[in-house]
């Protein structure tokens, strides 16, 4: 296919000639092709060789989570792992615990509640690291799969359903949406001009073709997307591309593939966009993502590919292509959903009843906020669609990139043999999500957030009562009343203290915002500590019992509102506070009355919750996880000439703006004074102002009149009187 200039038509440039699917539309009606889609096995989709009619490593579900009428259901998914590599700290926090974080946190508040998630094995990156390990891909999902359940099961990550998107009812699902979408006109056939390697002869998809990213100048960004800048690239416009499987050069050749009409559903898309995003007060970042596609206005995009391992497209003519995973891979939420129940469409087709909740990473918005709901809008069917949007930007690792080549940063499958408890990984992660800027993983920080945070603060105040009362009471509560009250402490004020607490943490974690949730936690169990420091000692206990009696009995009820209120956090710690109380974990109520446990109860031993890490751990740990020392030099070098490009740039840019408002001001007072008739003092003064940027005004040194020496400021400066001291300095040659 070619342009009205005769010039060959590339991906989503071509425009005037599309050719719509129409070809295809009495193939489509006739029952002895088999092409239209029904799930209830009246009659069959292309079978796909690549999926399984079971899923490994999976354990069969007898009584599923189903939604409940009248209720407020809750239906949670995070960003599907792809299969090609372990999950570092960020991966982690970043869609899968902070899910989990927010899925606890619903079932205590006694809502039905379904979590699911499962690794993302279709697409073009497996068939690479496929190529690159000598395996199948299908062994490479197999492995990966396993490797990745491993590392969520140690993070004591609670998914209802683990599945992956490499089974029978992905195909299913997902030719259904494509065929609906085919049938109410909003595909079509596109010839497009694809990479193509001779070396091997074969077509290149978009991650088989490496090379210097256009926006950036990074060297190793792919055909789809740039590692570094996250900008989307089409693979003709990198820099010297090359074949990921060969280093040849490819070529461009012509191609069918098949194209999503966003541009045709744009309008449904922004009014569906419009409604969530304010209705259930979506993160900036997501936010801005999806506004920024929509105002660029949405393109036809391609969503097959010159691939094996995939989901076979239900068309003739399509037989060696698949359907790509930018429009599968959200599909597998509903697919995974219905390996877990047959009854999945109560959860998916049930917008009425379910809310649905989404967490990922701000890469993989798009695919959530217009893709995936285009495809669901176009089907002309009832989909649950996205609700609320949970977002993170990046965790770095010590002020760089995490990365598994260099070895730089902790990833999953390392974290068990460090020797430290899911609880403070759980606890340091989540008090430092990165929800609104990038955050870093700082060993420093790490250990200080255990010993000065969990063992100080929250697990002081659990071991202090606990001991005490085994010590003093015989490890019973004794007879209290919460309603006590005397002249040296007001025992109801603290109560009311601990509510409005309670109502904050509740009120944080209901708007996601899971890092303010954790902080609400601590100062709750900081007022647990502040109850004991009044006087709970054996003093107190002889002299004042009834007193002491109500802190005892408060702080021990405080100790279970603590573990239920932790079990989203640190769910290991919550189980052993609730055994060392005797007793089992409580719903997070609206409000707190300490009378859950009551005079005459038993409770078990003291145990720690936490123990002290040593300082000297910092500098071993930074030593193990910081790279090899040639890579940090590597780094260090390429981090050091990026800054000298970044520094000629800027004077650059600078010596220009002087030169330019020199030659303003001169033809301002009828004068010819070029930039080479300035002299280098008074140039080099120019040129340092305009480097200032308008938010180092206030803070930066003003240049005085006298010869440009420099004295400190007299007062805060604005952006106005900045430029003013320009003009000033750039008219004074004139003036003399």
């Amino acid at each position: 296919m070619h342009c009205a200039d005769g010039a060959t038509c590339r991906n989503s440039e071509i425009a005037d000639e599309s050719v719509p699917l129409t070809a295809f539309s009495s193939l489509l009606l006739a029952p002895q092709i088999h092409l239209k889609l029904s799930l209830s096995g009246k009659t069959k989709p292309r079978k796909n060789p690549n999926s399984r009619a079971e899923l490994l490593f999976v354990m069969p579900v007898e009584t599923p989570i189903l939604p409940v009428k009248g209720k407020k259901n809750i239906l949670i998914t995070s960003a599907l792992p792809y299969v090609n590599n372990v999950p570092h700290l960020g991966n982690v926090v970043g869609s899968v615990l902070s899910a989990d974080v927010f899925s606890r946190f619903s079932k205590l508040r006694n809502r039905p509640t379904l979590y699911i998630c499962g690794t993302d094995e279709y697409g073009t990156a497996t068939e690479t690291k496929a190529l690159e390990t000598g395996q199948t891909p299908q062994q490479l999902c197999d492995e990966f799969h396993k490797k990745h359940k491993e590392v969520y099961d140690w993070f004591e990550i609670g998914f209802d359903y683990f599945g992956r998107t490499t089974t029978e009812k992905q195909t299913e699902i997902v030719q259904d949406i494509f065929l609906k979408l085919h049938k109410n006109g909003l595909l079509e056939e596109r010839t497009t001009t694809q990479p193509y390697c001779e070396k091997h002869d074969g077509y290149l998809a978009d991650r088989f073709v490496e090379g210097t990213c256009p926006k950036c100048s990074y060297d190793d960004a792919r055909g789809d997307q740039c590692d570094k800048c996250g900008g989307l690239l089409d693979p003709f416009e990198l820099i010297k591309p090359r074949c990921k499987v060969d280093g040849a050069q490819p070529v461009p050749r012509d191609t069918k593939h098949i194209f999503l009409k966003l541009n045709e559903l744009q309008p449904s898309i922004e009014e569906w966009f419009e409604d969530a995003h304010k209705k259930y007060g979506w993160p900036a970042n997501g936010t801005a993502i999806t506004k920024s596609w929509l105002t660029k206005g949405l393109e036809g995009r391609s969503i097959t590919r010159d691939l094996k391992w995939g989901v076979p497209i239900p068309l003739p003519g399509y037989e060696k292509k698949v359907i790509y995973v930018w429009f599968d891979a959200c599909i597998g939420y509903p697919s995974i959903t219905a390996n877990y129940t047959d009854e999945w469409e109560k959860w998916w087709k049930n917008p009425e009843d379910v809310s649905l909740y989404q967490f990922m990473g701000k890469d993989n918005v798009p695919f959530h906020t217009v893709i995936f709901p285009g495809s669901e809008i176009g089907t002309g069917e009832k989909w649950t669609m996205l609700n609320h949007l949970s977002t993170t930007e990046y965790l770095n690792y010590e002020n760089g990139k995490f990365s598994k080549s260099r070895g730089v940063g902790v990833f999953g499958n390392q974290v068990r043999d460090i020797g430290i408890s899911p609880s403070v990984w759980r606890y340091y992660l989540l008090s430092n999500r990165p929800e609104t800027a990038d955050t870093q993983f700082e060993w420093q920080a790490f250990v200080l957030s255990n010993n000065s945070e969990l063992l100080a603060n929250f697990g002081n105040f659990v071991n202090r009562i606990v001991k005490f009362v085994n010590a003093k009471c015989d490890s019973t509560v004794p007879d209290f009343s919460a309603s006590y009250t005397d002249d040296t402490f007001d025992f109801p004020a603290w109560i009311a203290r601990v509510n409005t607490l309670l109502a904050e943490y509740v009120d944080e974690l209901e708007k996601v915002h899971i890092r303010a949730g954790v902080r609400k936690l601590m100062e709750i169990s900081t007022e647990g500590n502040a109850l004991l420091q009044y006087r709970l000692d054996n003093a107190n206990l002889v002299e004042h019992p009834e007193r002491t009696n109500t802190v005892i009995g408060l702080a021990l009820n405080l100790c279970h509102l603590l573990a239920s209120l932790a079990s989203p956090y640190m769910p290991s710690t919550s189980e052993s506070i609730c055994k060392q109380l005797n007793t089992s974990l409580a719903h997070i109520p609206d409000v707190w009355t300490p009378e859950v446990l009551k005079s005459g109860h038993k409770i078990g031993k003291a145990a720690y919750l936490f123990t002290r890490i040593d300082d000297k751990k910092v500098t071993e740990w930074k030593a193990q996880f910081g790279g090899s020392a040639e890579s940090r030099a590597a780094e260090e070098a390429a981090k050091k000439k990026k800054q000298e490009e970044k520094e000629k740039k800027k004077a650059k840019k600078a010596k220009k703006a002087a030169e330019a408002a020199a030659a303003a001001a001169a033809a301002e007072n009828g004068a010819t004074v070029t930039a080479a008739e300035t002299s280098p003092a008074e140039a080099g003064s120019v040129e340092k102002a305009t480097e200032i940027s308008p938010a180092d005004v206030e803070s930066a040194p003003k240049v005085a009149e006298n010869g440009g020496k420099e004295t400190p400021l007299r007062g805060p400066r604005t952006k106005d009187d900045f430029f003013k001291d320009l003009v000033i300095r750039l008219k004074k040659p004139t003036d003399q």
